[in-house]
């Protein structure tokens, strides 16, 4: 674990209690998770992990509010996301969480420029304003000269980062990231996760899946899911790491 570079906690953003899943499969039955308890702060770097069938994906999407639990509660910013209806769970997955995925999701018509302008369309800004905006937030990831390239004249990189930009354009607070260098070589993968690292330390709260340890590794928390369950979570550690790096100030 990185005990460098560890920036002071706010206050709980996601909170979590016993949620559970399942997903009814023909005859089947099939519990993606088991009573998942969690509690995420702001400015947290989290990486959670797990292997195939685990559960990690479909606790992703509770988090990302782009799914809901069987039972269970979850609070964001304090307030009940059971009790939320479709425009409030719209506006949080718009204005709040900025996703980043494996497979990028891009419009492959599309150039970079109006790729990234899609959240603030949705969020009904001006024209002018968010071609502005999205300009500038592809400058921030280092895409100034692509901004009129469409996905299939990029690198996969330079996809990510269009992928990262979109994610960032409406100044959400939280990042949630589903493997996202599994379609990237070692190299790129490094630089994503350098960029990724940036947004940590400009305040952004980070929530990684993975299933590789070295990606992991970037986090300063890592929990373990297995068989729908929470195996490990290594909180105690972190807050050690970070104890020691502020006392030794």
């Amino acid at each position: 674990m990185q005990s460098n570079g560890v920036r002071p906690y706010g206050p709980v953003v996601i909170d979590i209690e016993n949620i559970t899943k399942h997903y009814v499969m023909g005859d089947e039955t099939v519990h993606a998770l088991r009573g998942v308890s969690l509690q995420i702060r702001r400015n947290e770097y989290l990486a959670i992990m797990g292997p195939s069938g685990s559960g990690k994906s479909t606790l992703m999407n509770m988090l990302g509010c782009l799914d809901t639990p069987s039972s269970g509660h979850y609070l964001f910013n304090g307030k009940d996301v059971s009790a939320m209806n479709d425009d409030e769970l719209a506006a949080i997955r718009n204005h709040e969480i900025g996703f980043v995925f494996q497979t990028f999701n891009l419009l492959p018509r599309s150039t970079s420029l109006r790729n990234v302008e899609l959240p603030l369309i949705y969020a009904g800004i001006d024209p002018e304003t968010r071609e502005h905006k999205a300009a500038q937030t592809l400058r921030d990831v280092g895409l100034g000269d692509r901004m009129y390239h469409k996905p299939n004249e990029l690198s996969g990189g330079q996809r990510q980062r269009v992928a990262i930009a979109r994610a960032l354009v409406n100044d959400p607070s939280i990042i949630l990231a589903d493997e996202p260098t599994g379609n990237l070589d070692s190299k790129t993968g490094e630089e994503i996760m350098l960029l990724l690292e940036n947004l940590y330390q400009r305040g952004n709260t980070i929530i990684l899946v993975t299933h590789e340890p070295d990606i992991a590794r970037h986090a300063r928390r890592v929990v373990h899911l297995r068989d729908g369950l929470i195996e490990s979570d290594d909180l105690a550690q972190m807050v050690d790491s970070e104890s020691l790096a502020y006392t030794s100030r």
